[in-house]
């Protein structure tokens, strides 16, 4: 027997072994599988209304013009057919190669063999001309709503993200060709990356999308140096240490959103806020929030309201023994700032000196690529779940964010996770992603349908701590930081609720990037630029025809608008008080619980 022989029976061998493997790790899958406890199906998919509706629609449309719905049905057949008579001529010309193909570029498809092999290249084909004309057929339905419009358009893109061969061992190259090399080990490492998610997660299958191992809170990520100077049941006020002589007299109190951690804004030193902010001479404080559990279901927006914004202003202020503060809201924290804010007007609390809003939104008329997860099948289900559960889990929000961007951020991951056997990366931005938290059962029904669903802080008012609340209420010096691509809080409708406020002096930026990228965009990575424009008076588009680029960050823009608002240089403060005893260090502890599943 030859050396090559040798070499060939090892290699069989080793592949017969990993696929018993795979046999083992699959009744492990299906035993994992078979303990687990299903979302409740109103969360999976929308009622089997929104389906029936539309198959109505297009059954009408069918009656009333039968050709031309015909015409785009000959026109799919036409080109199928076509395909693949052009596959056959080529195998019977004895080629083995892909005929013509213009179903056009797509990301999935970038193994040479997806062009190249006639097997590959047909699949993709034709599934690329199924996509096509699902596509079309929506796109000519006549008589649905705006909103059944964009619900049944998401849906149906879904179903063809799913069904793409990408997503099948069978049918994805790529994936077939390291199973060969690796002798089947690529096969049993994903599967137990698959496991092991299912595992993490109580059955639920949510792909992970950074090495988790790879990172440690308050060792190689959140590490700017501070002290934990207050704690109540809500949050952890951190006031993190001055690295520069002297301070400006007005503090900087820093709001980020309950929906993930706080150290987005200080993930790494090279793209720390925190940090930075620090080193232009702030004394900067940020709200560490609680990931609550079952005990916090009646806490609701007022709750947030007092016990969080009022209460940490308050404790900034004795901190520092200063009259106001400025105060910095993200995401849906900007959103209950303002809410803040126009309970302070009602109250004649001036104790803001001014506000800044990073990505939010005050104005939910445009619900823009969640709306189909903002109607009612949904909302009732999210209802059910908290009756339930008293919060709602981080993972049913995080599945929801992760399917606006499926390719990306599912299949795309999934792939190379158990079709491929790779380990994720070790990434700080998508290991901060995973780390997110839960809503208190009352907060999340407060804010799914008396902001986003029925729009009341825009239109009547909405009721929290005793008083009816305005947007026309927040009056207060106002920066907005908005960024161009962000799909969560789009900056037009940002704008639009921007505008609402009485705030005399306005300033609204947006950042290139997207909704995290655009705002950790520190100016010593000279990435991403940005619009500015002080004539705020029109709509969002003329603000932006009128508006100047600027290349590099915005980070030093808003610092001169800051500063500005931040009175007299003093003495650099340490963290705490004789009334604030340091309570342990930074990062602190509630930042360290992990969301449950």
């Amino acid at each position: 027997m030859t050396t090559k022989d040798t070499t060939s029976d090892q290699n069989l061998e080793l592949l017969n072994a990993n696929l018993a493997k795979v046999e083992q790790l699959s009744r492990r899958l299906m035993d994992i599988l078979g303990k687990h406890k299903p979302l409740r199906s109103e969360l999976n998919a929308p009622e089997t209304g929104m389906f029936v509706n539309a198959a109505a629609v297009y059954w009408q449309a069918m009656a009333e013009n039968p050709g031309k719905v015909m015409e785009s049905q000959l026109e799919l057949w036409t080109k199928s057919v076509k395909h693949y008579v052009d596959a056959q001529h080529m195998l019977m010309q004895g080629k083995f190669a892909a005929p013509q193909d213009d179903t056009g570029e797509d990301r999935r498809f970038s193994h040479e063999m997806w062009r190249t092999n006639p097997y590959f290249n047909f699949i993709k084909q034709q599934y690329m001309r199924n996509k096509e004309a699902v596509e079309t057929a929506v796109a000519g339905l006549e008589g649905l709503s705006v909103k059944e419009r964009q619900r049944v358009e998401y849906f149906s893109q879904q179903i063809t993200d799913m069904m793409a061969p990408t997503n099948f061992l069978g049918t994805n190259p790529a994936a077939l060709e390291k199973a060969v090399e690796t002798d089947g080990q690529s096969l049993v490492d994903g599967l137990e990356n698959l496991i092991a998610d299912l595992e993490d997660n109580n059955g639920e299958l949510l792909v992970k999308l950074a090495d988790e191992t790879a990172f440690e809170i308050g060792v190689n990520i959140a590490t700017a140096p501070g002290k934990v100077v207050y704690r109540n049941r809500m949050f952890e006020l951190l006031q993190f240490t001055p690295t520069t002589e002297t301070v400006h007299e007005i503090p900087l109190v820093i709001f980020p959103p309950w929906i993930n951690k706080y150290y987005i804004l200080d993930l790494k030193e090279q793209n720390s806020m925190i940090r930075w902010l620090t080193d232009q001479g702030y004394t900067v404080f940020v709200v560490s929030w609680i990931n609550p559990d079952r005990s916090y279901s009646d806490v609701g927006l007022d709750t947030y309201i007092d016990e969080g914004f009022l209460t940490a202003i308050e404790q900034v202020k004795e901190i520092t023994a200063q009259k106001q503060v400025n105060a910095v809201g993200y995401c849906i924290a900007g959103t209950t700032l303002h809410l803040t804010l126009a309970l302070m007007k009602h109250r004649g609390d001036k104790s803001v000196k001014s506000a800044t809003f990073f990505t939010t939104l005050t104005d939910f008329n445009d619900q823009g690529e969640f709306t189909p997860f903002l109607q009612n099948d949904f909302i009732d289900g999210i209802d059910r779940e908290i009756e339930e559960t008293g919060f709602l889990r981080s993972f049913i929000m995080q599945r929801t964010f992760s399917f606006l961007r499926s390719n990306d951020l599912v299949y795309g991951p999934a792939i190379k996770s158990y079709m491929m056997g790779e380990t994720p990366p070790a990434f700080d931005l998508l290991y901060w992603n995973g780390d997110g938290s839960g809503l208190p059962g009352k907060m999340a029904h407060e804010y799914l349908r008396k902001l986003c669903q029925d729009n009341q802080f825009v239109t009547d008012g909405v009721e929290f701590c005793g008083e009816r609340l305005h947007v026309s209420d927040v009056d207060v010096p106002t920066c907005a930081v908005t960024c161009e691509t962000d799909h969560i809080a789009r900056w037009k409708d940002c704008f639009n609720g921007f505008q609402m406020t009485k705030s005399r002096s306005k300033t609204f930026i947006v950042s290139e990037s997207g909704h995290i990228a655009g705002i950790v965009n520190p100016p010593s990575k000279k990435k991403y630029g940005h619009y500015v424009n002080k004539d705020v008076s029109g709509s969002a588009d003329d603000w932006m025809e009128g508006a100047t680029f600027h290349e590099g960050s915005w980070w030093p823009r808003w610092d001169t608008w800051l500063s500005s608002r931040s009175g007299k240089k003093v003495e650099a403060r340490q963290p705490g008080d004789s009334t604030h005893k340091v309570l342990e260090d930074a990062p602190g502890s509630y930042v360290r619980v992990r969301a449950i599943r």
